[in-house]
C-alpha cells in the first residue's frame, strides 16, 4: 500500500493497448478506491471503500442515512488522518446518539456500492422507511436539465470513466458529489447539503441505477423525486411506493418512466 496518503480520486498508471493487431503503450487514468474507517467517540464502526475525496461530507452523510446522528449539530468533530492501509474519520458524536449507536452496533464490512453487506439480521437489513411529504411538482424538462448538468459536472468519471454520480436539483441548480460506490456518492451529496444548511432538494439524479438502499437514504433526507439513468430494481420500487417517493427511471433525454406517485410530475407546468 505504498500509494498511501490519497489525496486525489485518480491516479495514472502505465497500461497497453491492442487493437487491430497494433500495441500502443500509454497511461490510463484510474479511479481511486481506499479503505475508510468510521470512527465514532473512539471505536470503530464501519469500514467502507470509497473514493478518497470530499471526506467530511461523506462521514456526516453516511452518518445520518446510517441513523447515528438525527441531524447535523450532533456532529461535533471530525479528524481525518491518513495511515498506511486507509483513512480513518475519527468522528466525537453527542453522547445520546452514541450510546445509542453502541445498542444497535453492527460490523460493517463495506464492499464498493454495497448497502447492506455486514448486517447480521434480516430485521436489521431491511429497514422501516419514513414517509417523504412533499407537495412539489417537477417538469420532465426539469429532469433532463439537471440530467445534461450532471453528466457535465462530473469531472473524475470523465476522467477514468469509473465512478457513480449523485446531484441534487434545486433552483435550477446541481450540487454533485462523486464516488466509485453509488451509495457514497449520495452520502457524500447529502452530507455536502447538510453542510451548506440547505433544504431538502426537490430532485436528486443519479447516474446509476436506482436500488433499495438510493430509496432509503434520499427518504431519510426528506427528497421526494428520484430520477435515474438506469431501471430500478423491484424492492426500490416498492420502497418508493411506501415513502411517498416519485421514481423514475430510465431518465435519458426526453424520455423517462415514471414508476410511483407520477402525481408530483406535471408535463404542461
Amino acid at each position: 500500500m505504498s500509494d498511501y496518503p490519497l489525496t486525489d480520486g485518480y491516479t495514472t498508471r502505465p497500461a497497453t493497448r491492442f487493437d487491430s493487431g497494433t500495441v500502443e503503450l500509454r497511461s490510463e487514468t484510474l479511479a481511486e478506491e481506499a479503505a475508510i474507517a468510521l470512527v465514532y467517540n473512539g471505536i470503530s464502526h464501519a469500514v467502507m471503500m470509497a473514493t478518497p475525496l470530499d471526506l467530511e461530507d461523506f462521514a456526516l452523510g453516511f452518518s445520518l442515512t446510517e441513523g447515528i446522528l438525527t441531524r447535523r449539530e450532533e456532529l461535533y468533530d471530525l479528524d481525518i488522518t491518513h495511515g498506511e492501509r486507509g483513512i480513518t474519520l475519527d468522528m466525537r458524536i453527542a453522547e445520546p446518539r452514541f450510546l445509542a449507536m453502541k445498542d444497535t452496533r453492527r460490523t460493517l464490512a463495506g464492499r464498493t456500492g454495497c448497502g447492506l453487506c455486514g448486517q447480521d439480521s434480516l430485521e436489521h437489513a431491511i429497514r422501516p422507511v419514513p414517509r417523504v411529504e412533499s407537495g412539489v411538482h417537477i417538469r420532465p424538462q426539469d429532469v433532463s436539465t439537471a440530467l445534461a448538468s450532471l453528466a457535465a459536472q462530473q469531472p473524475l468519471n470523465q476522467a477514468t470513466g469509473a465512478v457513480h454520480a449523485a446531484g441534487a436539483w434545486h433552483a435550477g441548480q446541481l450540487t454533485v458529489r462523486e464516488d466509485v460506490g453509488r451509495h457514497n456518492a449520495l452520502d457524500k451529496l447529502i452530507g455536502a447539503l447538510l453542510h451548506a444548511r440547505m433544504s431538502p432538494p426537490p430532485l436528486l439524479v443519479m447516474s446509476s441505477r436506482a436500488s433499495y438502499e438510493i430509496i432509503y437514504k434520499a427518504a431519510i433526507a426528506g427528497i421526494p423525486v428520484i430520477a435515474a439513468i438506469s431501471a430500478p430494481t423491484a424492492m426500490a420500487l416498492r420502497m418508493a411506493d411506501e415513502a411517498g417517493i416519485t421514481l423514475i427511471g430510465f431518465a435519458r433525454d426526453t424520455r423517462m418512466t415514471v414508476y410511483t406517485h407520477p402525481e408530483r410530475i406535471d408535463p404542461h407546468a
